[in-house]
Formats: C-alpha cells, sequence, structure tokens
C-alpha cells in the first residue's frame, strides 16, 4: 500500500514535426541533442504515453497504479464515472500550423472506434480515424502570445471574404443560397487540379505582399505566405488554405484561454500553451497536414455556423489562483500566481495535476516534493495538501470538476 499521496511526476515528449526547437527542451531544463522538434509534453495516463511517479527510488506507471488502486488513484466517484483518469495534460509548443481538425463527440466517437475496431483497421493504422472510444473537448491557456483558428466566420463577415478575394468570388453565391456545409463540402471535395487552379495565384499575391510586408498575422494571407515560405516552386495546394480564410483567426495573449468543444473546427497557428483535454487522441484532418485527411468524416462531425470566439480570462479567486470555467465535467484548470513565501490549500476531488512554469513548488500533505520549473506534481484522491512558494511562482493545476 503506498503511504505517500503527493508524488512528482516525469511525462513524455513528443516529437511531432510541427514542434519547437528549444521552447520545451529550455523548460525542462534537458539538452536537446541531437536536435529534435520537441511539440508535446504529456502528463497522464493516455495508454500510447503513460506518465511516470517517483516514489522514493521507486518508478510507478501512472496507468499501472489507476488500474491497481483506481479508488486511491483517481477516487471512487471518478473511477464509477469515468473508468479511468479522465483528462490528459499537455505543454504545446506550435513552430508550424497544426492540421485543421475537428474532435467526434463522445457518442460519435464510440461508435466510429467500433466500426474501425469490426473493419479490422489496427489502432496504430496511418488512415485510423478513432484511436479510442471518448470524445476530445480542450482549452488551452497561452503561455505566450498564440494564434489559432477557430469556427467559422460569421455570415457577414465570411460574405465579405468571398466577394474580395477574387479567387472566392465564384463561391459567394453558393454560400448565400446553401450555407456553410454546402461551401465547405464544395472546396474540401474538389479536385486537386481545381484547388490548385483557384488558390495558386492566390497563394503567389500572397507570398508577393508577405516579401514586401504588407501583411499582418490578423491577416489570412500572412499564415497562406508562412505555410509556402520558401518553397520556389509551389506544387500541389493545400485545400487547407480555405479554411484559413473561411475561420476566425484569434490572437490570445498570456493568460488568455480558449476552449473548444466537438464539432468546432481549428487549428492552432504558432505560439506556446497549456493545453487539457479529455483522454483521447481522436482527430479528424481536413488538411495543412501531411497526416491522414478524411473529409467525408471531418464534415460529418462538423458544427457548420458561424462563431464568435471567446477568449477567457478566468476567474480570479482572490488567493493566486484564477479559474477557467469549462462546460465538461472531464477536467478543470487553474492558473497559479503565488508570491514567495504565500500559500494555498487544497483538498483534491479527483488526481491532480500541478505543473510548474517559474518558480520552485513545495506541495506537502501526505509526502512532500518541491519542483522547480519544468517539475511537476501529481497528488492523488481525496488528499488535503499545502502549495507554498518558495520563490515567486507561475504553475497550473488540471483536476476533475466537483
Amino acid at each position: 500500500m503506498l503511504q505517500d499521496r503527493i508524488f512528482e511526476l516525469k511525462g513524455k515528449v513528443q516529437h511531432y514535426a510541427w514542434g519547437g526547437f528549444e521552447f520545451i527542451p529550455n523548460w525542462l531544463q534537458v539538452p536537446n541533442n541531437p536536435p529534435l522538434p520537441c511539440a508535446e509534453y504529456w502528463m497522464g495516463a493516455h495508454p500510447s504515453a503513460p506518465s511516470l511517479l517517483k516514489n522514493g527510488g521507486e518508478i510507478i506507471d501512472l496507468n499501472y497504479l489507476i488500474q491497481q488502486l483506481p479508488d486511491v488513484a483517481v477516487g471512487k466517484e471518478t473511477w464509477q464515472r469515468f473508468g479511468e483518469l479522465p483528462y490528459l495534460f499537455k505543454i504545446l509548443d506550435v513552430k508550424e500550423m497544426l492540421s485543421i481538425q475537428v474532435h467526434p463527440s463522445k457518442a460519435e466517437a464510440e461508435k466510429g472506434f467500433a466500426a474501425e475496431e469490426a473493419a479490422g483497421i489496427p489502432i496504430n493504422a496511418p488512415n485510423r480515424n478513432y484511436k479510442d472510444k471518448n470524445h476530445k473537448p480542450e482549452v488551452m491557456v497561452a503561455l505566450s502570445e498564440f494564434w489559432l483558428l477557430h469556427g467559422f466566420l460569421q455570415p457577414d463577415v465570411l460574405k465579405r471574404v468571398l466577394h474580395s478575394v477574387p479567387a472566392f468570388e465564384p463561391l459567394a453565391a453558393l454560400f448565400e443560397k446553401e450555407g456553410y456545409r454546402a461551401l465547405y463540402q464544395h472546396v474540401m471535395e474538389l479536385p486537386q487540379q481545381q484547388v490548385n487552379i483557384m488558390l495558386l495565384p492566390l497563394v503567389l499575391a500572397e507570398r508577393q505582399k508577405y516579401k514586401a510586408g504588407q501583411l499582418t498575422k490578423s491577416q489570412p494571407g500572412w499564415w497562406v505566405a508562412k505555410l509556402y515560405e520558401g518553397q520556389e516552386f509551389v506544387g500541389d495546394i493545400d485545400r487547407g488554405v480555405f479554411s484559413i480564410y473561411f475561420f476566425n483567426i484569434v490572437q490570445v495573449q498570456p493568460g488568455g484561454a480558449v476552449f473548444q468543444g466537438a464539432g468546432v473546427p481549428h487549428a492552432y497557428l504558432e505560439g506556446q500553451n497549456v493545453e487539457l483535454m479529455a483522454n483521447s487522441d481522436n482527430v479528424l484532418r481536413g488538411g495543412l497536414t501531411p497526416k491522414h485527411v478524411d473529409v467525408p468524416e471531418l464534415l460529418k462531425h462538423t458544427v457548420f455556423e458561424g462563431i464568435t470566439p471567446v477568449v477567457m480570462q478566468g476567474e480570479d479567486t482572490g488567493k493566486g489562483e484564477r479559474l477557467y470555467h469549462c462546460p465538461v465535467p472531464d477536467f478543470g484548470i487553474s492558473k497559479l500566481q503565488l508570491a514567495a513565501g504565500q500559500t494555498l490549500r487544497h483538498i483534491s476531488s479527483s488526481l491532480e495535476i500541478i505543473v510548474v512554469m517559474a518558480g520552485t513548488l513545495r506541495v506537502s500533505g501526505r509526502g512532500m516534493v518541491t519542483v522547480g520549473k519544468g517539475g511537476t506534481v501529481a497528488i492523488l484522491a481525496a488528499e488535503a495538501y499545502e502549495l507554498q512558494a518558495v520563490e515567486p511562482v507561475l504553475a497550473y493545476r488540471a483536476f476533475v470538476p466537483r
């Protein structure tokens, strides 16, 4: 039986091609040699990359601990409801644009997973859409200035785009007559040759404006030019370019947060963030990626309506903690900013993970762990614990809402 309830946690770096080379290694205070793109740092119990707990000289696989002692690790109520740690916590460094993507609802993920299992598609196959049976709502909190695409533009704004960009003028009547789904399905199902004919002049024109310093990051052309920067010959044009013009371009300052529910099309463009999501790896892609793109499946799950993005600033508790309210039962997130010597007390409702971005934090209860920048602490369920800032601390706490 475990004596302690508080442990240092070690996550796993994911070396996806879109990641940067410096931010995550510098934060973790580890060398990146030979240099590899470090895109994500995972903290949680996802079967593909479970975290490890340090228990004295012993190393414990978090997934194994949860399976062996579910009531102790995640708590009886969480285990009965979810049958797992229901969230996955990440730090992201986005150097290159991520894919246009949509996440399925819980019910649709269960159906999609069952269908692919029945079809005999291996779980690690590149053409597999559903890696698990879970939905994947997610929230991101910016660590730097962060840019993303989030949902379709409102109808009047999208009409202006279609009329003002010569390449899109032929699409304006279709949108005005039949709406978002007809427009998006049309461009996503166009033969590649027609995509090239429509978009190549646009890409070349945007590259010229970019070189002349005539574009800013709030304009679609900036991101299109970045996508094709340095390419002397532009071959087949990625149909994800349409989405850059059709979706909201959102700028988020450090501490701002954006929640993304099932069906909302989105893509991260640039910057660093903290991301918290349901414990899933289900992604339906529609472009800006060399990975598997499944347009029919993407269209089936996309929310076809205009969205006005909401950037949450969180609720200040007055105790050095700012809560970001997310409309799902799977996870909650807060930002901790504590002055040197400041303390904060909590009782964990389930397994909680605290990741330190700056400063030194001591966590004490049944067990005591002190971690600095790049360190992470796991607190098992139903534990009364105290946080103390040894020096000024910026940290983020993931938990299961009560």
